[in-house]
């Protein structure tokens, strides 16, 4: 058998390809917060999001575990022909289920579907378990209660860097309660699966401030639910990877393919060249190409066994 990373990649237009590697010449990589002072700072300075045409319906779901706040669109156009729980990146500490607000508005009316976005609790005010308990619990309101608030009980999961951990996370505790069969699939963006630094890519980021106000607090960090890498992975849905062939996290990525293929799972990985971590979210076409297949796969997920 022969492996090359070459052989992964997505097939992109070739100007895409010459695009992106001119755009990220040309760009200055950021560093998130190192510090609870920049932390503060850093959260004080970001501008609010563009607002989402028609907005989204605030909510707060209430169980008897947690009382979670959720965005939800619901398409302009007919009823939802499956609901798409999507989980914010942002290292854990940062950003906000409105930050994803156009996008999300975009992906209802796109494929027909509702998206219910979670607003977990930050760290460090919030440490693990607290962002995958919120997840959890309105994962497991829309288990119950999908069907009779949008007419479909047809659902997917996904989200990126933090969210896609959040997401995977999350699929293992429905697994564990026998509450994963309605998902039909999960689009998981360049995840931070491994938060112990026993990887090489965990290796590379363990200094960052957001593992430590994420998880400062736990010894063992090989624990499935804050590092997936090493849970058991069997009996998940459909699962799509996507990450940059530079991404500092591109061989967990890689490991996580090979693990989830191995445990059974249907799995599909497409790595973009000469893209970083966050890719999806900058101004290039390649990243619109990786959008539209995103939306394409998780069409087909949802409609799979639909007439």
């Amino acid at each position: 058998m022969r492996f090359a990373l070459d052989a992964l990649l997505a097939d992109v237009p070739a100007e895409q390809v010459d695009e992106a590697r001119d755009f990220y010449a040309s760009r200055v990589a950021g560093r998130g917060p190192s510090s609870l002072k920049e932390l503060k700072e850093a959260r004080t300075k970001r501008h609010a999001p563009p607002a989402a045409d028609p907005p989204a319906i605030e909510e707060t779901i209430e169980t008897a575990q947690a009382r979670v706040p959720v965005r939800i669109f619901t398409p302009v156009d007919g009823s939802p022909r499956g609901v798409y729980l999507d989980i914010h990146g942002g290292g854990f500490y940062m950003d906000s289920a409105a930050r994803g607000d156009r996008r999300n508005r975009e992906l209802a009316d796109a494929l027909g579907l509702a998206v219910v976005s979670v607003d977990y609790r930050l760290a460090p005010e919030h440490p693990w378990p607290a962002a995958p308990d919120d997840c959890e619990a309105v994962a497991l309101w829309l288990v119950a209660e999908a069907d009779a608030r949008f007419g479909t009980s047809r659902l997917a999961i996904g989200g990126s860097s933090a969210g896609a951990t959040l997401a995977l996370a999350t699929l293992l505790r429905l697994r564990d309660k026998d509450a994963v069969s309605r998902f039909t699939g999960a689009a998981l963006q360049f995840g931070t699966y491994d938060l112990s630094a026993r990887t090489p890519a965990g290796r590379r980021i363990s200094d960052e401030y957001f593992i430590q106000a994420y998880v400062g607090h736990r010894e063992d960090r090989t624990v499935p639910d804050i590092s997936p890498l090493y849970g058991v992975l069997r009996g998940l849905p459909p699962t799509l990877l996507v990450v940059g062939s530079t991404d500092v996290l591109l061989e967990d990525n890689l490991a996580l393919a090979g693990r989830l293929s191995a445990a059974g799972n249907d799995v599909e990985l497409r790595v973009y060249p000469h893209a970083p971590h966050g890719f999806t979210n900058h101004a290039t076409a390649m990243a619109g190409t990786a959008l539209s297949g995103i939306e394409s796969w998780l069409h087909d997920r949802i409609t799979a066994t639909q007439s």
